[in-house]
């Protein structure tokens, strides 16, 4: 059982940053994949970024060049880096764990969320 904690959501304007956190229950170096998802009303749920075990990366085509995920292993923290916000990035942001690069329904442990909203 992993219990994830999101945390840095926020309201911000457009071209401005957020750095979101999602502290892990367990030790972030042994689960293999750990991603960020997010959800806007009337929506489904999108993959974000991942990083696995070993620290490769992968991004959704929205997000490349603006977004970086990262993880500190001696905290257990999952990390969000936001740049260049949109307004189309308005959506709650889901910490993810134990599952495969950016498919939603691999994933077994989910934080609660933390609103991002980005305005014009």
């Amino acid at each position: 059982q992993v219990h994830l904690v999101e945390s840095g959501g926020g309201s911000v304007q457009a071209g401005g940053s957020l750095r979101l956190s999602c502290a892990a229950s367990a030790y972030t170096y042994r689960i293999h994949y750990m991603a960020w998802f997010r959800q806007a009303p009337g929506k489904e749920r999108e993959g974000v970024a991942a990083i696995d075990r070993d620290g490769s990366t992968s991004y959704a085509n929205s997000v490349k060049g603006r977004f970086t995920i990262s993880k500190d292993n001696a905290k257990n923290t999952l990390y969000l880096q936001m740049n260049s916000l949109k307004p189309e990035d308005t959506a709650m942001y889901y910490c993810a764990a134990d599952g495969l690069l950016l498919v939603a329904g691999t994933f077994n442990y989910w934080g609660q969320g933390t609103q991002v909203t980005v305005s014009s």
